[in-house]
């Protein structure tokens, strides 16, 4: 976890991300609107700018190694390992330290005049005002290491340095030795900063938690047994896991322990009510819209994909219902259609080799059709979710850092064995024949996988360390509809019929958590949203749920970095006209990193002179 601000793994989850990733957003300067941060920079003398844009450049490097220095663990999930040896306790201590360089470094960036700053350099400044502004707003309002048990689990960081080979094994394990030996302090400190807790965060910190444990019991160890430490050392070594056991699971003790009286209603709502969404949406989004903006566009476009899914279902009926007549309710024939077309999916016990069986066709297709450079050179390796990750999503991207990019993403597939039959069924017909090859395309290719790869090669650390979620889920899902568009699975109305209710999940993520969070609806409202107005199964919809209620905001992302980069396409093609090339827009799309949409389109615009 970092200090400085909370990342999502894909979650990101985390993003996020994580494979990791940073959400960036705008909260405290609540007078900068979307079109300041991108309206057309002045033209200085360009000695001068020069000279500013020198020392704009000393001030990033100086400011990234401070950040290393306060976030250590952060800086491995981007593959720099100077501090790797470096666990952080979460005591005020260190929020205290957060806060002053926050607050410092943010006060030496408004010395710098913007308009005498290059077209980089000033999506730069907007991105590191925003990071900087994030973290006094999470430490000061929103305070979630006091409600949120989750945010507080040490294996992520233990396994990367464990399966990163980016030194021997024997310097990793005596890294992880050091490391060990702040984590019993870390968890008592997390016991202490916890004051009423969700019942649901409490939940999943217990269960990641006890999939932390094979961390320390078990991958480590084994490791151990393959190196050339010394006795001594491998003694030392086996009394700090035990100690880190004992800590995890003195942690897991008294959070089941508190939930004995959660369970009683003295639990927190999972709820963060409108004002903190609002901020949390400006915050993490850093959008042209406002969240009750979105909201209603959101409204809008769940008509517009009900219609086509109407007009797709009446041209597919006699097809496959020749001797039915068709519902007088258009929604139930659509229902009816999917449900019908939903039993065309993989065995349960071949859902992840089917996963790796489908990566390399997608990838012959985009090359077939020229839509975007990939790098063979980055290995893409799909694997089993590990045990501390799962709980969160069934599918996530793991993706190396800028620092050490030539690392391999790991796309993460949870299998289905903690299911039962009944559940392994619906979550298999909600990941159908189709929508499977559609999920590959948004995790994989060319969504996240090469997205993320294009990042790494941002001449902009800032753009690629202090990544915009809204940008990196936007164009996985926007890959979507430009993989159909060009004629994968060679335009059959089935397919577009999926698509088309993949989307409508999209469109829903963003009703459904503004739903939630915002006007308070309950789970069997939630639950009839999903099921029978975006036609989920309800193992994917118990699953969303869930989701949406350990999160607030992350689920509009999809949606809102979607809609930007769509219309965006559409503005530069019809400007551009003939001299249009989608390849070329991908590639220099991707090139500005994980910066937010609004900026990439202001620095797009001006090198493409359309502004």
């Amino acid at each position: 976890m970092r200090n400085l601000i909370r990342i999502k793994l894909k979650h990101l989850a985390v993003i996020a991300i994580a494979a990791s990733l940073v959400s960036c957003g705008d909260p405290a300067t609540e007078n900068k609107t979307a079109s300041e941060v991108t309206k057309p920079l002045a033209s200085p003398n360009e000695a001068t700018k020069e000279n500013i844009n020198q020392s704009f450049d000393q001030f990033k490097n100086d400011l990234i190694e401070e950040f290393w220095k306060l976030n250590p663990s952060y800086a491995l999930y981007v593959g720099y390992y100077k501090y790797d040896d470096q666990l952080v306790i979460p005591n005020e201590s260190a929020n205290k330290a957060t806060l002053e360089f926050s607050q410092e470094k943010l006060a030496a960036l408004r010395e710098y005049d913007v308009n005498q700053l290059n077209s980089n350099n000033a999506g730069d400044y907007y991105i590191i005002e925003n990071q900087l502004e994030s973290s006094i707003w999470y430490i000061s309002e929103y305070k979630g290491g006091e409600w949120n048990p989750s945010r507080y689990n040490v294996a992520g960081a233990f396994g990367l340095i464990l399966n990163t080979d980016y030194k021997s094994l024997d310097e990793r394990l005596r890294t992880i030795s050091t490391r060990l030996n702040n984590v019993p302090a870390y968890y008592q400190t997390a016991i202490q900063n916890i004051k009423v807790p969700t019942l649901e965060h409490t939940d999943l910190a217990i269960q990641q938690n006890k999939g932390a444990l094979g961390v320390f019991d078990k991958s480590i160890p084994d490791k151990m047994a393959e190196s050339s430490l010394t006795e001594d050392e491998k003694a030392e070594l086996k009394l700090k896991l035990s100690s880190a056991t004992t800590a995890i699971n003195g942690y897991i003790n008294w959070l089941e322990s508190k939930r004995k009286s959660l369970v009683d209603g003295a639990a927190k709502d999972f709820r963060i009510g409108k004002a903190l969404y609002e901020k949390k949406f400006k915050l993490d989004i850093v959008s042209e819209y406002s969240a009750k903006e979105l909201y209603d566009r959101a409204v809008q476009s769940k008509q517009e994909l009900h219609a086509e899914m109407i007009k797709i279902t009446h041209q597919l009926w006699q097809k496959y219902f020749k001797d039915t007549e068709i519902p007088k309710d258009d929604l139930a024939a659509v229902k009816m259609m999917i449900d019908h077309l939903s039993v065309k999916h993989v065995t349960r016990d071949q859902f992840v080799n089917e996963v790796k069986r489908q990566i390399p066709l997608i990838e012959a297709f985009i090359k077939e059709h020229d839509l975007v450079d990939m790098d063979p050179s980055r290995p893409l390796v799909v694997r089993e979710t590990p045990e501390y990750q799962r709980g969160f999503a069934g599918a996530s991207v793991n993706a190396p850092g800028p620092y050490d990019a030539t690392a391999n993403t790991y796309y993460n597939v949870t299998p289905l064995d903690h299911y039962t039959e009944e559940q392994a069924e619906s979550y298999l017909r909600e990941y159908n024949h189709w929508i499977l090859q559609i999920l590959n395309i948004h995790e994989a290719v060319p969504g996240h996988y090469v997205q993320l790869v294009h990042a790494n090669k941002s001449p902009s650390l800032i753009k690629s360390i202090f990544g915009n979620g809204a940008m990196i889920e936007g164009w996985a899902v926007y890959s979507e509809r430009m993989m159909l568009e060009a004629g994968y699975a060679n335009n059959e109305p089935e397919m577009w019929l999926m698509y088309s209710k993949w989307n409508l999940r999209v469109v829903m993520n963003t009703i459904l958590d503004y739903s939630i969070q915002v006007l308070g609806i309950d789970q069997q409202q939630g639950l009839d949203l999903l099921m029978n107005q975006a036609f989920q199964e309800r193992t994917e919809a118990e699953g969303k749920w869930r989701r949406a209620t350990l999160s607030q905001v992350q689920l509009t992302s999809y949606f809102n970095g979607y809609a930007e980069i769509y219309e965006f396409r559409e503005e530069v093609k019809k400007k551009l006209g003939e001299r249009f090339n989608l390849k070329e827009f991908h590639n220099e799309f991707l090139s500005y990193g994980n910066a937010p949409v609004p900026i990439i389109k202001r620095l797009m615009r001006a090198k493409l002179n359309i502004n």
